[in-house]
């Protein structure tokens, strides 16, 4: 029974890419497109994971990045310990099969994910704690509908499958997500709030969870401070009932535009 799901999970998998590729090559069709660049390199308290086999626990740094055009997206994410290990690093690649004025239909993988636990090891006798690479890879399907320019919601369905028999085996992720974009507050200040609801189950145990971030900043400077708070509603998986963070984040943003014979 685990092999045929494993299977599905991976044919899955493999159709997302399948895609993505075709549509990079018929983009390449085209004569003039718009190729972006986007970075937020951050700093929090605590770095902690909705999956909560994936938490840090520690102070943190993240690196996440997108690149791309219209339809097409790489997006990987690399985070560190402050203390300098390695936490996860996720390679995923998105392709907005339908884009509507008022709806958006979204595929991704994580093609892989990689994240590190600390475990002790004992080498010729010799005990120490080595950081320890966990892979898995991921399918995501992402519809989105527009209210307003700064007003989406959606919802955000995620399958992963790991190939490694410690941790974590099948999670399956399922929020309802709402996204409010740069609401104006006073002079050049905004803030963005992104409140979610979601159902996550991680092998046989499953929970409930509301989720929110909040972002402070201001139009056309590149500092933001960002929050997270996470809290049970009726979960058997065993982290906190209760996480938080904030965040200091820089974000770089560069558009170019390429022209193709």
């Amino acid at each position: 029974m685990n092999t045929s799901k494993n299977r599905q999970s991976t044919i899955c998998l493999a159709a997302t890419l399948v895609l993505f590729l075709a549509n990079f090559e018929a983009s390449s069709q085209r004569k003039d497109s718009t190729f972006y660049f986007h970075a937020d390199l951050s700093v929090t308290n605590n770095g902690f994971s909705i999956v909560p086999a994936f938490t840090l626990g520690d102070p943190a740094a993240f690196l996440d990045m997108r690149m791309g055009n219209k339809r097409l997206s790489f997006e990987p994410q690399f985070r560190y310990a402050l203390e300098g290990r390695p936490w996860s690093f996720i390679f995923i690649y998105r392709y907005k099969a339908i884009i509507k004025p008022k709806f958006q239909l979204t595929f991704g993988g994580h093609l892989p994910g990689l994240n590190f636990v600390t475990l002790p090891v004992t080498i010729n006798g010799v005990e120490d704690n080595l950081s320890v690479m966990r892979r898995f890879l991921a399918a995501e399907i992402i519809p989105t509908y527009k209210i307003k320019d700064n007003i989406t919601v959606g919802l955000y369905y995620l399958r992963g499958h790991a190939f490694q028999k410690s941790g974590p085996q099948n999670t399956n992720f399922l929020s309802l997500q709402g996204n409010f974009i740069k609401i104006k507050l006073v002079g050049k200040t905004y803030f963005s709030f992104n409140p979610q609801v979601f159902y996550l189950k991680v092998d046989a145990n499953d929970g409930f969870y509301v989720n929110a971030t909040t972002t402070l900043g201001i139009r056309d400077f590149p500092l933001t401070i960002s929050s997270i708070v996470n809290q049970a509603i009726q979960t058997e998986i065993p982290a906190k009932d209760f996480d938080w963070n904030v965040s200091l984040i820089y974000t770089f943003n560069r558009n170019f535009a390429v022209n193709r014979i």
